[in-house]
């Protein structure tokens, strides 16, 4: 029998530790909940669109911040250019910044007053209070998750297959799309699958920019400020319980899109 090492044991109990403090909390809201509340609360149309509005809201960042995140992804690991340490930082800058100091400085650039909110008000299009106000708080705060999933899947796609593809007369879109979209697709995806948890998570940043409609998280904190933790957090749980179900449903859609690893 192999005997376990001192070190290993330490790990184990450090990683048991982290462990319990990550379920406990989780553990203890759904012990704490009465059926009856819980049904209570999902039946409060209020609640339901705020849950709605957040997987919508959520969904649409991801799907955005695939579009854009993906290609700058693609350069950090492929291209080397002035700037780039600088670029990186800028990517990661939001994980960094507090959501409201975030939401502030969105408020100045794309409210009323904003350079970008004018623009986009002589269009006919608002920022503030709206669902398209709240995918870009979203997308602000989440956007780091999908362009480092992008670029570390790409780096890890080898350069001389695209190289090949190129000798062969593919060009630098075909080869792109033909060969390092598809290799690096798992990681592409799990990034979508971050960003999208992300965002369904931001509060500071929406309250801020898009105070209404309401999302889940600022329903929630709405419902512990008027009646403290027994709707909010039963609205929690059920916000949990939704995410995860729709976490799971992703997962098992991005498996089977990208099939069996060789």
């Amino acid at each position: 029998m192999e005997r376990k090492s001192p070190l290993f044991l330490l790990f184990w109990l450090l990683g048991g530790l982290l462990l319990l403090f990550i379920a406990l909390p989780l553990l203890e809201l759904v012990l704490g909940q009465q059926p009856a509340r819980l049904l209570a609360v999902a039946g409060m149309a209020d609640v339901r669109a705020a849950v709605a509005l957040s997987l919508e809201a959520a969904a649409a960042t991801a799907l955005l911040g695939a579009f854009l995140g993906t290609p700058l992804g693609y350069l950090l690991a492929r291209r080397s250019f002035p700037g780039k340490r600088w670029v990186e930082a800028l990517v990661d800058l939001p994980l960094a910044v507090p959501h409201t100091v975030a939401g502030i400085a969105l408020l100045f650039t794309f409210g009323r007053s904003g350079p970008v909110g004018r623009l986009a008000a002589a269009a006919g299009i608002q920022f503030w209070g709206t669902f398209l106000g709240i995918v870009v708080a979203m997308l602000f705060v989440s956007i780091p998750y999908m362009v480092n999933a992008a670029r570390q899947a790409v780096a890890a796609v080898d350069p001389q297959l695209e190289m090949a593809a190129r000798s062969l007369g593919a060009g630098p879109g075909a080869a792109f799309l033909e060969v390092t979209l598809p290799l690096a697709w798992r990681g592409i995806a799990s990034g979508v699958v971050l960003t999208y948890a992300r965002a369904i998570a931001e509060f500071g940043a929406v309250i801020v920019l898009a105070y209404y409609p309401e999302t889940a998280p600022v329903k929630i904190y709405e419902l512990f400020l008027s009646g403290g933790l027994a709707d909010s957090s039963a609205a929690a749980l059920l916000l949990l319980l939704v995410t995860l179900g729709s976490f799971v449903l992703l997962r098992a859609l991005i498996g089977r899109r990208a099939g069996p690893q060789p």
